[in-house]
């Protein structure tokens, strides 16, 4: 799974695929960088979808890595379990960690690598410093909890803020916004920095799954690169 800070990467989310044919959803996604899993407690967030045994069959048949999204309570004691599965990227929310800089160190040293997820009313600010020890850091555009809701712009000046911060510390991490991605939302996103974005209906919802990435794909490069060309050009 790449998550270079200067390439765009389409995570499709599961959430919004058939959940009696998830291993036929999967092969129809396979030119996506990664496939969103997104788990939920209806502890943490107020709905229930997939836990440890769903998610480790997953990784067994999909063709493409696993980007685990947790929205449980509780995620010192669950996330290293995931970690365990052999999934490519693990994120928790930071509102559920207890000791957040141990459980990301702790992802990482089980082989995965670690995602922090801010809800969209989290301020990102008490976190900076510890970004280094991050691979991901997650911006939620929706409420976490169910599919389909309108993005929220007022995450986009916490995504120019993250990303800020990142390039003026010179450090090497991915943003990645999920929630209401679309054609013309993610152009939004990418121009505030993010680079990773998860899409569910955009994706699913159209005809070819495929060709409904490799265009958010392209929409998003453009976008993000547009911006940073903007922002590297010297001015008299």
């Amino acid at each position: 799974m790449s998550t270079s800070p200067l390439t765009c990467c389409i995570n499709p989310s599961i959430l919004s695929a058939d959940f009696a044919n998830l291993e036929a959803e999967l092969a129809r996604i396979s030119n996506a960088d990664a496939v969103h899993v997104d788990v939920m407690d209806n502890h943490f967030v107020p709905n229930l979808t997939l836990g440890l045994p769903v998610v480790a069959r997953l990784q067994q048949v999909s063709p493409v890595p696993l980007d685990a999204h947790l929205m449980i309570a509780d995620a010192d004691r669950w996330a290293p379990l995931y970690a365990d599965l052999g999934l490519a990227s693990v994120t928790f929310h930071v509102e559920a960690a207890m000791a957040p800089i141990k459980l990301a160190r702790e992802l990482r040293a089980r082989g995965s690598k670690a995602g922090m997820a801010l809800r969209p009313a989290t301020p990102v600010e008490p976190y900076l410093d510890m970004l280094p020890e991050l691979d991901m850091l997650l911006l939620m555009t929706v409420e976490p909890g169910f599919g389909g809701q309108a993005f929220l712009d007022v995450v986009i000046p916490k995504i120019r803020r993250a990303r800020a911060a990142t390039e003026g510390a010179g450090i090497d991490l991915a943003i990645q916004v999920d929630g209401g991605i679309t054609e013309e939302t993610i152009t939004r996103a990418a121009e505030a920095g993010a680079n990773v974005f998860v899409a569910g209906s955009a994706v699913y919802g159209k005809p070819s799954p495929a060709e409904a990435i490799e265009s958010l794909r392209a929409n998003g490069q453009l976008a993000f690169t547009r911006d940073r060309a903007a922002d590297n050009t010297p001015q008299d």
